[in-house]
């Protein structure tokens, strides 16, 4: 008799702020629920939640994180929460963070003889560059390949970033789990003219967007410095911030006639997204990019930092196009290239929209579930007279 799929998600960040995985994260236990798969989550819970979420979800103790105390550090799993999975009954273990909670959730998931999988979300190596604590990127690499190691599979969310874990040497069975996107809720029919007048954007502006989580490791210091060189070359454009996070004010501050929406969701979200001419992201921290693959399915031609997420989804001189993330130069001429190009930005956009209807969610889904029930029938193999 096959033993039933019953799955206990353990993440940093479930419900109390809206990010690339806590999305991903979310799909996921909706899709296992709609299928008749148990699933539990486990994370941190702050006094007021984000967004409703979805599933069943296990507070556990937690602590801010320093330098980020709007995120918190779940801190292992105590007495009460190891009676709430004995109670649930898993059958495998999926890890959404190299924290003290998953390292509590491998050991155990050892001594249960469950199989425990991880999906790689955040380039967490690479936040030190942005909080003046470098040094300690090569300790965290090395604490990472530990923690991906004592896993029986890692999901990386495209091509790219498996290819750059194999370069840094991961030895782990790595998987791609993609991201999908709503086709039906981003895509560019809810362009809204009336809406960009009431923010203060003519009809004929062009208007260069970002979409994410206003925080240092998104490259905003440096998306600043891109802005300042378009008006000195006079470039004629609008910026659009839409998000929230600790930087806000500063970046207010430097970029005085942007326009900043602060946090939004759903149709207003899917409303801001197309209602831009041209989406930049600079960020090299992301696994994937989910905004840039939204911005794709509203019609929006993205300009994005060459790193790991991106070459998985912006198509070169065809959909947006790619440069080094600390090329300047580079990202104004591209930039420049669509602000001077009506034609330009209608062609990529179109080319954008293709490709994104390529990510769809349930097949993305469905493919994690089978890479599920392969972990679980290795390890009823793996475990000595287990017939």
């Amino acid at each position: 008799m096959d033993t039933p799929l019953r799955v206990a998600i353990f993440a940093g960040n479930y419900n109390y702020i809206m990010d690339g995985p806590a999305r991903a994260l979310n799909r996921l236990a909706d899709y296992l629920e709609r299928h008749g798969i148990a699933v539990m989550i486990f994370a941190p819970t702050a006094k007021k939640a984000a967004f409703e979420h979805n599933g069943t979800l296990i507070p556990v103790p937690s602590i801010p994180i320093p330098m980020r105390s709007e995120y918190r550090l779940g801190l292992g799993i105590t007495p009460r929460v190891k009676a709430e999975l004995k109670t649930f009954q898993p059958t495998i273990f999926h890890l959404a963070a190299p924290d003290i909670l998953g390292s509590s959730a491998i050991r155990l998931a050892r001594r249960w003889k469950l199989p425990v999988v991880s999906s790689f979300h955040t380039r967490f190596d690479t936040y030190g560059r942005y909080y003046g604590i470098g040094l300690l990127e090569k300790p965290l690499n090395k604490y990472l390949h530990h923690f991906y190691s004592l896993c029986d599979q890692v999901y990386a969310p495209s091509e790219s970033m498996i290819e750059e874990l194999r370069k840094e040497n991961f030895k782990t069975d790595l998987r791609i789990w993609s991201r999908g996107v709503d086709c039906q809720r981003f895509n560019p029919a809810r362009r809204d003219l009336a809406w960009r007048r009431s923010i203060g954007f003519a009809d004929d502006d062009v208007v260069i967007s970002f979409t994410g989580r206003v925080v240092l490791e998104k490259g905003l210091t440096f998306f600043a410095e891109v802005i300042e060189a378009l008006e000195k070359q006079n470039l004629a454009h609008k910026v659009l911030i839409v998000g929230d996070g600790p930087e806000r004010a500063r970046l207010q501050n430097r970029l005085k006639n942007a326009h900043f929406t602060g946090y939004l969701s759903d149709e207003p979200l899917a409303r801001a997204y197309a209602s831009a001419d041209i989406f930049f992201n600079p960020s090299i921290s992301e696994t994937f990019g989910n905004v840039t693959l939204e911005a794709m399915a509203s019609g929006v031609p993205c300009v994005c930092a060459e790193a790991t997420g991106s070459r998985s989804l912006v198509i070169q001189g065809k959909t947006g196009f790619m440069a080094p993330f600390d090329s300047h130069e580079d990202f104004t001429d591209h930039l420049g290239a669509l602000i001077q190009s009506q034609e330009l930005r209608t062609a990529f956009g179109h080319a954008a929209i293709e490709a994104a209807h390529k990510f769809e969610w349930d097949a993305i889904l469905g493919g994690l579930v089978e890479n599920y029930r392969e972990a679980q029938a290795r390890k009823i193999e793996s475990i000595p007279n287990s017939a």
